[in-house]
Formats: C-alpha cells, structure tokens, sequence
C-alpha cells in the first residue's frame, strides 16, 4: 500500500470520527445531560429514577419538555390578584389544624388556579402543567406533586380513605414553597422596572400586614409539638 494511500485512508478516518462527534454534540444540543441536571436538579434525578436508571431516556424526557414550555413567560400577578390568593392560602393553613384533608384539596386547587393564572397550561391538563412548572420551577415542583398525590387519594377513598396527617402536613409545607415561587417570582423582575416597582412594593407591604394579621390569631398549624392536627 502507498504512502500516500495510507494518508488518504488516515485523513478519511479523521474526518470520519470528526464528524461523528459534531453529531453527537448537535444530538445532544443545548439541553445535554450536564445542563439538564444543572437545570432540574433534583427533578433529573427523580426523572432518572423513574426511568430505571437510564438517563438517555430520563435526558429525553427532560429535553422535550424544555422544548414545549422553555419559552413560556409568566404573566405577572395583579397586587390584588397576589393577595387574594395569599388570604386563600393563610386560610388553608388554619383549617388544617381541624379539616386537613380540605386543607390540603384546597392547597392543590390553589396551586393549579395560581398556575393557569401566571400563564402554565390550565390545571385540567395536570401532567401538562405540572412539566411546564418543572421546566421554569425544578427545585419546588415536586411539593405540588405531593399535594396533588395526597389529595387524590384522601378523595379517591384509596389507603382506607385517609392519608397519614404527618404526610398531609409534610406535602403542605412542601408545596407552600411553590406557591411562594409562583407569588414572588415577578415581583423580583418588577423591580428592574421603576414604574412596577412602587406597586410592588405596596403590595409586599400589604402581604406583610396580612402575615402578620394571621399570625397574631392563631399559630400556624406546623407547630405539631404545640397543636395537632384532628379530623385524621
């Protein structure tokens, strides 16, 4: 075989696993494994696990829902929009401490309206809303799945008609965060706008009163050393 044979082959070689490799970035794009668990965190590996382990397809499932709902916008909260559900969700909180079952059927529908509202796809598409919060809210959509979960089965009459209360009060705690997110999240991008600022601000003046008005009635019900939840 010639010299100049052997280079021929060498640089086709080369150009071969040269190419290969593009693809397999391109395949990859801009949401491969590294960025995907960078974005989701704990929900790659909740995705991962569910997948048994295998994380082409746990990267698959995480990449199509980034190309359905990443370049979703939240719509911002009206001031009075923001407190009403906040007075809603303070109430929930107190009637756990006597109904939590509703409590916790009230904190789901609260979650789903509060979603639709900030522009998620509507909460009659559940597993819809629920990707499309797991795309732009990874690290706190989980407590509206447990909420979601806990108050199926309370309604549903499965496990004897009864979730456990320190399950109930943990999926409440958990999904709180979400709603604080879904609250919250615009009034930080509010504040690169002057114009929206002065309203924003009013409105955390307002919700720290409504805090604190609810506060000074009755503790709230996560203090179980202090008060225990009945009804369960």
């Amino acid at each position: 075989m010639s010299t100049g044979l052997i280079i021929a082959l060498i640089v086709i070689v080369a150009a071969v696993i040269a190419v290969a490799a593009v693809l397999g970035m391109r395949n990859r794009g801009p949401h491969g494994g590294r960025d995907l668990k960078r974005r989701f965190g704990p929900e790659y590996d909740r995705t991962l696990a569910r997948h048994d382990g295998d994380a082409k397809a746990a990267e698959r499932e995480l990449g199509g829902r980034v190309e359905r709902h990443g370049s979703l916008r939240e719509k911002p909260l009206e001031p009075a929009q923001r407190e009403e559900f906040e007075a809603r969700w303070a109430a929930a909180q107190e009637r756990f401490v006597d109904a939590p079952r509703e409590a916790v059927a009230e904190a789901d529908r609260l979650l789903s309206e509060l979603a639709a509202v900030r522009g998620f796809p509507d909460g009659g598409q559940y597993e819809e809303q629920l990707d499309a919060l797991s795309v732009h809210h990874a690290h706190h959509v989980h407590g509206y799945r447990h909420v979601h979960r806990v108050a199926r089965v309370s309604a549903s009459g499965q496990d004897g008609d009864r979730a456990d209360t320190e399950e109930m009060r943990e999926a409440m705690v958990e999904a709180r965060a979400l709603f604080e997110q879904l609250t919250t999240s615009d009034r930080h991008a509010g504040k690169r706008h002057g114009a929206v600022e002065r309203t924003e601000q009013t409105s955390e003046r307002a919700a720290d009163q409504a805090d604190g008005r609810h506060e000074s009635r009755s503790p709230l019900p996560w203090a179980f050393n202090r008060r225990h939840a009945k009804g369960s």
